[in-house]
């Protein structure tokens, strides 16, 4: 019993990673209906952003991670004003060779000597690691990593429900996902509805580069945002993309499941993913939350 509710804490904590990251995926997918490859990169850069400005300016974490926020931020937008803005009109296999492009080209760039370079470094102890034991029958325990993790992720779902259901902008983003033509002949400058969307899904990926840092305390290459990348993308498909809600559930499935499979062999871990994944296509393709969408032709 120990070990089972321990490796569920262990899930949960790596589902709140995955999750920060899904939601960039299913916010630009639900807008513009694009699967931006490149996102698993900018996760990249917000790990990297935090070890750089913890590393260099000794600054707490608070300060740590509204920096690669905006610095995270700051790379979306540009990324869609250059790489996505000029083909928001064509097919969508361009835009979405495009995203595998800008992809390779930030992992790449970022891997170069003079940027961030190929070798392995261990990220900085923000906060002191301690360990709460909660249930001393089981000796099962939780870290203040773990409930920092949680906090953070908490404030950030509210925060952006409450952007995407009471605000302004948020109406203007649920009205340009639904038509972006109606949109725009109502008023609504479309280029920069979409273009804050990607800041904030950025955003979002940068403040998971931060706990994952400040988690697993190690930053092997440009590469790493890979793996993660890709989890919580089919964590998104699961959830049903498009769906925040989704996303979330969809994340927290992934991480537990994962890490149970881990548990048994690191192998299997790799591939529960994909496992689950057509699991779900098969009996729901919309995903767990997703809605079926009618398409006129």
């Amino acid at each position: 019993m120990d070990y089972f509710l321990q490796q569920l804490i262990n899930g949960i904590q790596l589902g709140t990673i995955y999750a920060l990251i899904a939601l960039g995926y299913t916010m630009v997918y639900g807008i513009i209906k694009l699967i931006n490859f490149a996102h698993a990169d900018v996760f990249m850069v917000g790990v990297y952003t935090a070890f750089f400005t913890a590393t260099w300016y000794q600054v707490p974490f608070p300060i740590v991670i509204v920096v690669a926020m905006v610095v995270c931020a700051v790379i979306g937008v540009t990324m869609e004003k250059i790489a996505y803005k000029p083909l928001r009109y064509k097919p969508r296999l361009s835009a979405l060779i495009t995203a595998l492009g800008v992809s390779l080209f930030l992992e790449n760039f970022c891997a170069l000597p003079f940027v961030f370079g190929p070798e392995y470094r261990s990220f900085p102890e923000l906060i002191p690691l301690k360990r709460y034991v909660i249930w001393k029958t089981y000796d099962v325990s939780v870290t203040n990593i773990f409930l920092l993790n949680l906090g953070v992720v908490s404030v950030l779902l509210c925060g952006l429900f409450y952007l995407v259901n009471y605000t302004m902008i948020g109406k203007k983003m649920r009205a340009v996902s639904y038509d972006k033509a109606t949109a725009s002949l109502m008023g609504i400058n479309v280029d920069r509805t979409i273009s804050f969307t990607f800041a904030i899904g950025a955003a979002l990926a940068g403040a998971s580069g931060v706990l994952y840092g400040l988690t697993y305390r190690s930053i092997q290459s440009p590469y790493l945002g890979i793996w993660p990348g890709w989890k919580a993308f089919i964590a998104a498909v699961i959830g049903g993309i498009g769906s925040i809600p989704g996303a979330v559930v969809g994340s927290y499935l992934m991480g537990i499941s994962e890490v149970y499979a881990n548990s048994i062999n690191s192998n299997i871990g790799f591939g529960m993913a994909f496992v689950i994944l057509i699991l779900v296509l098969i009996v729901k393709p919309t995903g767990l939350l997703g809605s079926k969408e009618q398409e006129k032709i």
